[in-house]
């Protein structure tokens, strides 16, 4: 497929700063791809439509253009802004001396049975369901009109100023206001001149105090009532109309937390059977467990496991093979899965390897260093040289966090088409049995430009995560231990970590900084 632009949001001016609110940190389309939310830093939610849906006056539209609509199988989608709404604060809780950002971690969308939408958003520990209902305005002008014609709308509007009634139940001051509205110099009526679509956002429902760690997923079931919620260890089953009460259906925290071995990154519903959902974890699993087995699905049905990753295990091998995205096909066989250097292919029917793999960080993969006497770390140098993975690269990328990155994937509606984000604000894009691994690399920008000379990302600050605590990451040593010869051809700082596939058309929407970047094929 060629593909190209085809819009942008929010594109900043070369050299403009990007303010750390704005940047987008989740999107996804609805069911129809009539619509599309994204969620930034700030807590805000902003939803676009498409313009030419079937929420808009078609019937207004010439006849030409709608048999153009209806015939031309080329024809893609254009968005227009919607609305938008905030939907989370940042808050205090003040019993864990913890901040609470407001920042949007997922964004999902509900069933809509009367024609409102309704969306999931979450921080990292509550869980919102918005309302948005689209109404009628009406936009009315003064006009001068003819003496002595009565206008019922100037009554009521006169009448609504009231003050008092005489003895006999009559308004006085309304009777002598009337009377000088009918004189021919005064007078005038309101005159409506259009309609306009306006949408007004409600929170429905609040889900909180269910999660001890922080929230990482929340996926919405295909029976149209119940949802999942998962943080590092534990995954909460919720009803939409229920929000004070959850149940526990996964579990992983042990009795001994230095017992910890792995935790829970990411959480889908099967998208057919309401009670099939998966579940990835930080070592590179992904286990599917079948509800109606136990209350607690201690036990999975399916592992999903690369046999070809039992080999040596190097000083980084659980943190890049820690699962950051997963998403399941239209039809609920395969599953899509992405870590830190690769995009894989499931079948749930073969279970012992993936069907195709597609590598994403090609610039970290075998470049053989022979110095290795000059990392000063107590650890066996035999294990921490891999064949598969520049070792001295990923020690820079864990020097500066990057190689926490969390990037997303997503696949077409039939299946066969798959994307995914990478450095200097890539978007990577693979079909299965196409004949080549290499996919497709498009630059996330309206006028895309060659790739810019070695830069390297700021160092920022590190936060505590459990995830760290579970993949034993100690420092030894001093910080000049990484290798100076190394060269990444890529901008660390510019990374498309979110995009969404529009489920019916080959369109897909990414996430650079905080612009909306739209390209079709």
């Amino acid at each position: 497929m060629e593909w190209n632009f085809s819009q942008v949001f929010g594109e900043r001016a070369p050299g403009e700063d990007v303010e750390e609110v704005d940047i987008i940190t989740a999107m996804g389309f609805d069911a129809s791809g009539d619509y599309l939310a994204v969620g930034d830093r700030g807590g805000r939610v902003v939803i676009f439509e498409r313009k030419d849906g079937k929420h808009t006056s078609n019937q207004y539209q010439p006849r030409t253009k709608l048999e153009e609509l209806d015939f031309t199988p080329t024809w893609n989608p254009e968005f227009q802004y919607k609305t938008e709404f905030q939907s989370h604060e940042p808050e205090f809780d003040y019993l864990k001396s913890l901040e609470i950002e407001e920042k949007i971690n997922k964004i999902r969308w509900c069933a809509t049975p009367n024609g409102s939408l309704f969306i999931l958003s979450t921080n990292n520990k509550t869980i919102k369901l918005w309302k948005v209902k689209e109404r009628k305005v009406k936009k009315v002008k003064e006009m001068d009109s003819s003496p002595y014609v009565s206008s019922e709308n100037a009554l009521l509007a006169e009448k609504s100023f009231m003050t008092g009634q005489d003895s006999n139940g009559h308004h006085s001051d309304w009777t002598d206001k009337m009377g000088k509205n009918m004189s021919p110099t005064q007078y005038q009526h309101d005159e409506i001149v259009d309609l306009e679509d306006t949408a007004q956002t409600r929170c429905r429902k609040a889900y909180a105090h269910a999660h001890e760690f922080n929230i990482n997923s929340i996926s919405t079931n295909s029976d149209c009532e119940t949802f999942i919620s998962a943080d590092d260890l534990r995954i909460n089953l919720w009803n939409l109309e229920i929000s004070g009460q959850c149940f526990n259906i996964i579990d992983m925290k042990p009795s001994n937390m230095e017992d910890l071995t792995e935790v829970i990154t990411i959480a889908e519903f099967h998208p057919i059977h309401c009670n099939f959902l998966a579940y990835g974890s930080s070592r590179g699993f992904i286990r599917l467990v079948d509800m109606r087995q136990s209350a607690l699905c201690d036990h999975s049905a399916i592992i999903l496991e690369d046999g070809g990753s039992r080999g040596s295990k190097s000083f980084f091998t659980e943190i890049v093979a820690s699962i950051s995205d997963m998403k399941f096909s239209k039809d609920g066989r395969y599953i899509l899965s992405r870590d830190y250097m690769n995009l894989k292919l499931w079948d749930m029917h073969m279970d012992s390897s993936p069907v195709a793999i597609y590598k994403i960080h090609e610039n970290l993969r075998p470049k053989f260093i022979l110095k290795a006497y000059r990392l000063n770390m107590h650890a066996n140098m035999s294990l921490l040289l891999s064949p598969d993975i520049n070792f001295w690269q990923l020690c820079e990328l864990y020097d500066n966090d990057c190689i926490f990155d969390k990037f997303a994937c997503c696949l077409s509606g039939d299946g066969m088409h798959y994307a995914t984000g990478s450095y200097s604000n890539h978007l990577r894009i693979f079909s299965h049995g196409a004949g080549s691994d290499e996919g497709i690399t498009i630059e996330a920008s309206k006028h895309p430009v060659s790739r810019k000379p070695v830069l390297h990302a700021a160092p920022r600050t590190r936060r505590s995560s459990l995830s760290n605590l579970t993949r034993r990451f100690y420092r030894h040593g001093n910080d000049n231990s990484s290798s100076g010869n190394n060269d990444f051809s890529c901008n660390l700082n510019s990374k498309l970590l979110h995009l969404a596939w529009h489920p019916e058309k080959n369109l897909i929407a990414c996430a650079a900084g905080n612009s909306l970047f739209m390209y079709h094929a």
